[in-house]
């Protein structure tokens, strides 16, 4: 069993009995406190966006194989949203099982993925993936067409729009997304999972309310 929770901007928490997993750590991007955990694990999209805890268990900042207590992680390059090929792969995608579950924790990527990077990504159940667009992230289209190629069974939208939140350009909101991608919506507080089949067999969205 494990939990997932949103924290905002591309901020999500794993939990299991075993460990932790902190993806994008540092929210001072986006005006509120880092998140750090003693002994946590922290996963970084983009190397500006790890808080460097001096407690973390583990820092994951590129791409690469790890395993973490009840997390097998495996990291992908990519390119970020509006660099050119030149600039290179600065943004790591991650493909992440927690026992038999398996989750894609995209960032600030270019939605044209390769062949390569799809096979590496592989079969999804969860896909977490921003889009709140505005030249920062992928907007609705953008991350819609994603999630076309990796079709998951269930989709965890970051990094949209929040008054709380100091984001560098406005974002689109929630409903932005989940209206043009016409799927049911889920909102729950917290996003927990028994195994695969506490998850959806057709395409769902889950809104995390940020806590």
């Amino acid at each position: 069993m494990f939990e997932i929770e949103y924290k905002g901007g591309n901020t999500v928490v794993f939990t299991t009995k075993k460990a932790t997993v902190v993806v994008d750590p540092k929210l001072s991007v986006v005006g509120l406190k880092d998140i750090v955990i003693k002994d946590a694990v922290e996963l970084a999209t983009e190397a500006r966006f790890a808080a460097h805890g001096q407690d973390a268990k583990l820092l994951i900042e590129g791409p690469g194989e790890y395993g973490v207590a009840d997390f097998d992680i495996f990291g992908i390059a990519a390119q970020r949203h509006l660099d050119s090929e030149a600039d290179g792969k600065i943004s790591t995608m991650y493909r992440m099982e927690i026992g038999e579950v398996r989750i894609a924790v995209i960032g600030n990527i270019y939605e044209k993925l390769s062949e390569d990077q799809l096979e590496k990504i592989g079969a999804i159940d969860i896909l977490i993936i921003p889009v709140g667009g505005n030249g920062y992230t992928l907007d609705a289209t953008g991350a819609i067409s994603v999630i076309r190629k990796i079709d998951p069974r269930l989709v965890i939208p970051v990094h949209y729009n929040d008054t709380q939140l100091k984001y560098e350009v406005a974002q689109d909101t929630f409903n932005t997304f989940v209206s043009e991608l016409a799927a049911p919506v889920e909102t729950v507080a917290k996003f927990k999972s028994k195994g695969t089949a506490s998850i959806p067999s057709t395409l769902t969205v889950i809104e995390l309310t940020r806590s």
